[in-house]
């Protein structure tokens, strides 16, 4: 028999009751504000790179230029860090408001009148690579000694390790290679409001338990620059209340969660943008219950209120024997459990309702001859008819999901 397929996305997540975060102070939401420092990190011959930037500029429709400076991209980078970062720094500085700073580390060391600004102001400062480049095609190995070297230099210039990383323009392999550094946090996800504890590697193997604070790509201005983007502040600033609202009037109803906001130096800086941030922090430092922390506040309130857990039972990870031990006395029929087992189980299955799922789907494309002997090894359906055997199979699953939780449990 051929070895089962399993689906290796987390589709789940949560579920549908997920954790109170217990935010300090019982707050309704949490607001983490990122300011992202590339400049001087982005792809440039002067950087040794075999074309010029085309990503996240005022320029539109850009693309690389192999083999040549392109000045334009060049300066427009460059604003970032010599107008719109002081500006962006006045205004939380004069707001007193935490960021952690995605900073690529190249980016970085270039930059030593910023970094020493972002350090006054307490800001945190995490990794945001070894340069702004993107590494979907890169070589693991590759990747793997870019990420140390990213730690290293980042250390020595600003003083001390990352304790955070986001590599932004991210391989497959970016989210395994950076868990095996030791970091606080990894935040290469969108795919949830809270965080979360990963332990396999995103190819299904197993992981030391890493805690993710997944980031945002749309309460982001960098959809300034992209076609489906913000045209004026003032889209950027209601895009981000009604964010804000939402997520505000769910944690009243005791759903808390958290907001990502994702700048830039060279986009929010402008002038004609940075209005729409002030007016957004000025509009939730009005509401009660706000907590606005950087991301490794975050990472430190939660390995304390949701320490890491394994969970008690994992189907979609066991062997054929284990599987068919603990379930193939539910029907009284093995051969439901063991057909169950071939199929492409995934996290899902990992709660009672998806494993009941897969039970379930095996029953109703079983031959009738072995529908009907699974169900008379269920003496509770003796009342429901054997030849109504979608009746039963109905009563059956609702029978069923009480006992799985528990059994679960």
């Amino acid at each position: 028999m051929k070895a089962p397929k399993r689906y290796i996305r987390d589709m789940r997540g949560y579920g549908p009751e997920k954790p109170d975060p217990q935010w300090p102070g019982g707050a309704r939401v949490c607001v983490q504000i990122v300011v992202n420092y590339e400049e001087g990190g982005e792809n440039s011959l002067l950087h040794g790179d075999a074309a010029s930037e085309g990503f996240l500029s005022e320029i539109p429709g850009a693309v690389p230029w192999p083999g040549q400076r392109h000045w334009n991209m060049e300066s427009i980078y460059e604003y970032g860090a010599r107008a719109g970062f002081w500006r962006v720094h006045r205004l939380l500085t004069e707001m007193e408001i935490p960021a952690t700073v995605y900073g690529v580390a190249t980016a970085l060391a270039r930059s030593p009148e910023q970094v020493a600004a972002m350090k006054a102001a307490g800001w945190e400062i995490a990794s945001h690579g070894l340069k702004w480049i993107d590494h979907r095609d890169m070589p693991p190995e590759e990747e793997a000694r870019q990420i140390r070297e990213a730690i290293r230099l980042h250390a020595e210039v600003v003083g001390e390790p990352p304790r955070g990383w986001y590599t932004g323009r991210a391989s497959v392999n970016t989210v395994r290679l950076t868990a095996a550094e030791g970091l606080d946090y990894i935040s290469d996800t969108y795919d949830d409001d809270l965080p979360y504890w990963l332990d396999h590697d995103g190819h299904g193997n197993p992981l030391k338990p890493q805690l993710v604070i997944p980031y945002t790509l749309d309460a982001n201005d960098m959809r300034f620059a992209t076609p489906q983007g913000f045209n004026s502040g003032d889209q950027f600033f209601a895009y981000l209340r009604d964010s804000f609202d939402a997520l505000y009037a769910e944690g009243v109803e005791g759903r808390a969660s958290m907001m990502s906001l994702g700048l830039h130096c060279r986009l929010i800086g402008r002038p004609g943008r940075i209005v729409a941030l002030r007016k957004f922090l000025e509009y939730i430092r009005k509401h009660q219950g706000v907590w606005i922390p950087t991301r490794l506040e975050i990472a430190r309130h939660w390995r304390e209120v949701h320490p890491y857990r394994p969970p008690h039972m994992r189907p979609s990870r066991m062997d054929r024997a284990e599987f068919v031990a603990w379930f193939g006395g539910l029907f009284g029929a093995p051969w439901v459990a063991e057909r169950a087992f071939q199929l492409e189980l995934g996290p899902a299955h990992d709660a009672p309702v998806g494993l009941l799922s897969a039970f379930m789907r095996v029953l109703r494309a079983a031959p009738a001859v072995e529908l009907r002997a699974a169900l008379e090894g269920q003496p509770e359906l003796a009342l429901i008819q054997k030849s109504d055997s979608a009746a039963a199979l109905a009563e059956l699953e609702a029978r069923l999901l009480p006992r799985l939780r528990d059994f679960m449990s």
